[in-house]
């Protein structure tokens, strides 16, 4: 936090200052990416001058550099690595204008037909990327595109905007839209901070989700609205201590651990912290999916204070989890323990509004369930859950009824090594 009020402050003396290229003194220097020949109308392609500023804020031997994107623009880019290999570990990106992706699939600039990846911020050690601008993908395009109309519709659609191999990055204030893929993903990362930010895509848009997290460590969200046709947050394999808080969410899928496991794999998520959060008209509340057949766990998983305003299942565990029509029964699984549901409160769109459904061969062990009532949207209509395979304890009011969790005082700390 220190860190970030320097930041603010260093950036404020900064505009103050001026805010054109050639801003020097030996603590501070702006870069902005109109002085690189950024033309800022959106359709002329500004890709090489966001590069070039890029570059002269990386090399710069200033401590505090900074690249600015000045407000009042629409900036056009293609798909855009920045790369941390800088001399200043302090550096900020300040986004104050639109930034917009191609619209037409086949305009984008790729590798062949493999289409990632559209904005990278790669190898970073002290990162911030904040302002009131708007990343928008522009992925209206993509979302029904097929093997029949682009070979570009056969591989992955691009992510919009990664956090790759990084440490001590911090996002702050922006707006994503659009995305044909996921919006923000954090990939082999630790200490990424994002806040403030509002994510949003139609409720019908494929593989939308909001923030994707996978093979990443210490990561805190809060304070974010989130509203896309996937899930508003997944964590992926390789995920620990994470901290969720303060989250509205919906239209969307709700907040997934996985999916893990598939095609056999060993995968593992621990020490995830849910709390504070609102579901609205999602498809799933706070959901556990793993495959038959794969490997590892998910474990030390706190869910507490949440709240379902009409969205369908906002309890679910699912070991049998399957995205496509041909699943077979299979013995091993992913071995899901040590979680608590505390104070989740409001409505089911569903009749189930709790459902585990847990491996025979490898049941999930310590679910805990304390103060919990989802009742229906429909009046006079009662909830109900599924209870398969399951061992734990519940305490205080739990509506609806979960029979084969037994009865207890004393409800243990699932999540005791990472709190809020």
């Amino acid at each position: 936090m220190k860190n970030f009020l320097l930041h603010v402050l260093v950036w404020a003396l900064c505009v103050l200052s001026n805010q054109s290229h050639g801003i020097l003194t030996d603590f501070v220097k702006v870069y902005n990416v109109v002085d690189y020949g950024a033309v800022g109308d959106g359709l002329a392609d500004d890709t090489q001058a966001f590069s070039d500023a890029w570059n002269a804020t990386c090399q710069s031997s200033v401590s505090f550099p900074t690249m600015y994107v000045p407000q009042g623009m629409t900036f056009l880019l293609q798909p855009l690595t920045f790369n941390g290999s800088c001399k200043s570990r302090n550096i900020t990106v300040q986004i104050d204008a639109n930034i917009i992706a191609p619209s037409d699939p086949l305009a984008w600039k790729c590798l062949g037909n493999e289409c990632h990846r559209w904005i990278t911020f790669l190898n970073f050690n002290g990162l911030f990327i904040s302002g009131s601008g708007t990343i928008n993908g522009q992925g209206t395009n993509w979302w029904g595109l097929s093997c029949q109309q682009n070979k570009r519709g056969c591989g992955k659609k691009p992510t919009g905007f990664v956090i790759e191999n990084s440490n001590n990055v911090h996002i702050d204030g922006l707006t994503f839209v659009d995305s044909p893929k996921m919006h923000i993903a954090f990939e082999r990362s630790t200490w990424v901070h994002a806040t403030s930010l509002t994510i949003q895509a139609p409720e019908d848009s494929p593989n939308t989700d909001g923030i994707h997290i996978q093979q990443s460590q210490n990561i805190i969200i809060d304070n974010i609205r989130i509203g896309t046709g996937d899930d508003c947050i997944s964590i992926a394999d390789g995920s620990s201590h994470i901290n969720i808080s303060k989250i509205d969410c919906g239209p969307g899928h709700g907040i997934s651990i996985g999916s893990l496991g598939a095609k056999g794999k060993h995968e593992t998520v621990q020490f995830v912290h849910v709390k504070d959060v609102s579901f609205t008209g999602t498809t799933n509340g706070v959901r556990i999916k793993t495959w038959q057949g794969g490997k590892g766990y998910a474990r030390h998983i706190t869910f507490e204070r949440i709240v379902s305003n009409g969205s369908a299942r906002p309890i679910i565990i699912d070991q049998y989890y399957c995205a496509h029509e041909h699943c077979t029964n299979q013995k091993s699984a992913v071995q899901v323990s040590n979680v608590l549901y505390d104070q989740i409160s409001g409505t089911s769109d569903a009749e189930i509004a709790v459902k585990f459904a847990c491996s025979k061969s490898l049941p999930c062990t310590n679910i805990f369930m304390r103060n919990i009532t989802l009742h229906s949207t429909e009046n006079g209509s009662k909830t109900s859950s599924i209870c398969q395979n399951v061992r734990g304890l519940r305490n205080g009011e739990i509506i609806p009824n979960v029979p084969c969790l037994h009865g207890g005082d004393n409800l243990p700390i699932v999540n005791q090594n990472w709190s809020n």
